[in-house]
């Protein structure tokens, strides 16, 4: 009886409530909320780290250089600290779901200075994943149709091809996630199941004879450095927390799954490269049938490998033009970035706008992504570290003002702040000592663009700088009906009020 007077309460106060108020909404809800399943969540992070193409990249140069189990260490190591910034991150994706990614994390935990920084940095970082990707796709899908019987090249095709591929990325991207990520996982697993099975089925003593650009850096330090490049976007399935179903559990999970599987498989192909079972999908990607592989063997190697580039070209894509929405709804950068399309319910300007400007820094600099890597590499290098090192620090500023740190929690968000910090002061001196001014010029000018961007904002719309930071917030629509009416205040937060209509009638208490 007890129960049934409590539902009938329940019920009686639902068709009472007020529901004429003005609905209160979150400032993300056009994005589509409660969507994507983990599967897409994971189909977005393994899109963008590309696992395929690093385990190439990783054999490459564990063949070229031969760093023996000091660079298997460097590699497993590195996949570590990766994980612990991956814990990291997930104080935040446990708390809060944001399409800004660690550019809104790092709000929560140090301001709106530093946030803003972590957005020029992820800005940096994934165009110049994007740019690398995409001028890496280009000619190995050229090589792929060059093999079915059918010769192209030149300059006129090299455009052609690229821009086709653009168009083709923005249009799967502005399509929606759902449809893009699934098709991605697929590919992505072909690929990899692709290159594991021709490593496990092939061994031969054989170096490469690949010629590579020359690297700054030593050798293990470099492979380090290539794993974190190679790793990066792990965390990309967090810009897309606010339209994930039960964003704070499947996010945090994808987070901290991701790494691990990359890692693994980062692993085996050093492995397979120390023990000569790497020589032929190397030889067959780098130098095709001149390597010794059979036709058949270099076609499908090629073929997986491009698809591969091209799912991370179009992860890049969706993350980074989640990342400007964001931005676009907080009007840090022009409004015009947080249009979306009425039909997918996607940033299609974002989109856009993102892959035009990876399009164009692909036609002018192509040439000097590929003969001087080590540059721009370093630069993409500096963005990232920069921005895992923030977060992580963040974290623990976070963590420190609501009390909820442990001590795990101090040592992991402690010891990744001191390590990336590290890491950040070797890259840009071994830069200068080598003459590679791009490194130091790189990170001044990202530790300035906070201050920067900040007091630009300050003298011409400083009304959002009250608004960085923005994340999915309870709508009028997750209340159950008759729980209250939700408001926001004058400090911008929201409050439930109980419905007094419902309140002040004769109905019957719990356990009456």
């Amino acid at each position: 009886m007890a129960v049934t007077a409590a539902l009938r309460a329940a019920l009686a106060r639902a068709q009472s409530a007020d529901q004429d108020g003005e609905p209160v909404y979150s400032p993300l809800r056009g994005l589509g909320r409660r969507r994507l399943t983990p599967i897409d969540l994971l189909g977005q992070s393994l899109s963008t780290i590309a696992p395929a193409t690093g385990m190439v990249f990783i054999a490459l140069w564990m063949i070229t250089y031969s760093p023996g189990y000091a660079g298997l260490a460097a590699i497993a190591a590195t996949t570590s600290a990766v994980f612990l910034v991956a814990l990291c991150i997930t104080h935040f994706t446990r708390r809060l779901a944001a399409a800004g990614s660690l550019y809104s994390f790092v709000f929560q935990g140090t301001g709106t200075r530093s946030a803003l920084l972590v957005g020029a940095a992820l800005v940096v970082g994934y165009l110049g994943i994007s740019i690398s990707v995409l001028a890496q796709a280009v000619p190995s899908l050229l090589d792929t149709i060059s093999l079915i019987g059918t010769n192209v090249g030149g300059p006129l095709s090299t455009v052609v091809v690229t821009v086709l591929i653009a168009l083709t990325v923005a249009w799967i991207a502005v399509r929606g996630v759902r449809f893009a990520t699934r098709a991605i996982l697929v590919i992505e697993s072909c690929s990899l199941i692709l290159i594991i099975a021709v490593m496990l089925a092939t061994r031969t003593d054989t170096t490469s004879t690949v010629s590579l650009p020359n690297q700054s850096l030593s050798v293990v330090p470099f492979l380090a450095m290539l794993t974190v490049l190679s790793m990066a976007g792990f965390e990309s399935a967090a810009f897309f927390g606010p339209e994930a179903k039960r964003p704070l559990i499947t996010v945090t999970r994808t987070v901290l799954i991701s790494p691990i599987i990359c890692g693994l498989l980062f692993v085996f192909a050093a492995w397979a490269a120390m023990t000569g079972h790497g020589a032929t999908i190397v030889g067959a990607y780098f130098q095709g049938t001149a390597s010794g592989a059979s036709a058949g063997v270099v076609l499908a190697v090629k073929v997986g490998m491009t698809c591969s580039w091209l799912a991370c070209t179009l992860g890049c894509a969706q993350a980074g033009s989640r990342l400007l929405y964001s931005m676009g709804v907080e009007r840090v950068l022009p409004s015009s970035l947080a249009r979306m399309h009425r039909r997918f319910r996607t940033p299609y300007i974002a989109v856009l706008a993102f892959v035009s400007v990876s399009t164009v820094g692909v036609l002018l600099f192509s040439d000097a992504v590929r003969d001087d890597s080590g540059s721009f590499d370093g630069v993409v290098e500096i963005a990232l570290v920069c921005a895992y090192t923030l977060v992580a620090f963040a974290s623990w500023k976070f963590l420190n003002r609501i009390g909820e740190h442990t001590a795990v929690t101090r040592v992991c968000t402690l010891s990744v702040s001191v390590a990336g910090a590290g890491l950040l002061v070797y890259i840009i001196l071994d830069g200068a000592v080598h003459g590679i001014w791009a490194l130091p010029c790189a990170a001044g000018a990202l530790a300035a663009s906070g201050v920067i961007w900040s007091a630009i904002l300050r003298r011409v719309r400083p009304e959002s700088l009250t608004a960085v930071g923005a994340f999915d917030s309870l709508e009028t629509a997750d209340l159950l009906p008759g729980a209250g009416t939700l408001l926001i205040g004058d400090d911008g937060r929201r409050r439930l009020v109980p419905d007094r209509s419902a309140a002040d009638r004769d109905l019957p208490e719990w356990g009456e």
